[in-house]
C-alpha cells in the first residue's frame, strides 16, 4: 500500500516538529528564548531561500497577488508569534507538556477552518478534535 504524498509529508512534518521541540529545549540552555528564536529563524531563512533559488522559483515573486502577500504576511506574523511563545514555554516547561499544548493548535485549526474557510465539520472531525483536546488535558494534568 502506498501512502498518499500529502500523508507522507504530514508524517515527516510531525517527525521534524517532534525533533524541533527536543532539540530546541536542549539549545535553550543558558540563553534567552527570543535570541534562540531569532537564531533559528535566520537559519530557516537561509535554508528556505536556498531551496527557492535551487528550484528556480524566485522568478515567481512578481506574480504574487496582493491577496498572496496579505495572507502570507499575516501567516508569517502568526508563525513568528507562535515560535516566540513556543520557545519561551519550552524554556520554562517540560517538552512533553509544552508540545502537547502546542499540538492543541489542531483544535483551533479545526474551528478556524470551519469558520473562515467553510470546511465541513463532520462528526469524525468533531470526535477527533475532542479526543485531541482530551489528550492534551490528560498530558498536562497535575
Amino acid at each position: 500500500m502506498t501512502l498518499p504524498s500529502w500523508l507522507l509529508f504530514a508524517l515527516l512534518s510531525a517527525l521534524f516538529a517532534a525533533l524541533t521541540a527536543v532539540l530546541a529545549k536542549a539549545g535553550l540552555k543558558d540563553i534567552h528564548s527570543d535570541l534562540a528564536t531569532a537564531v533559528r529563524t535566520a537559519i530557516i531563512l537561509v535554508i528556505t531561500w536556498g531551496i527557492v533559488f535551487y528550484k528556480g522559483l524566485a522568478g515567481q515573486l512578481p506574480g504574487l497577488s496582493r491577496n498572496n502577500w496579505l495572507f502570507l504576511t499575516l501567516s508569517a506574523v502568526a508563525t513568528g508569534l507562535s515560535w516566540l511563545f513556543y520557545f519561551k514555554a519550552l524554556q520554562l516547561g517540560k517538552v512533553s507538556q509544552v508540545s502537547a499544548i502546542d499540538k492543541g493548535s489542531i483544535v483551533f485549526t479545526i474551528l478556524l477552518s470551519f469558520l473562515f474557510l467553510k470546511e465541513p465539520m463532520t462528526p469524525k472531525i468533531l470526535l477527533g478534535g475532542t479526543l485531541i483536546f482530551a489528550g492534551m488535558l490528560v498530558l498536562v494534568w497535575k
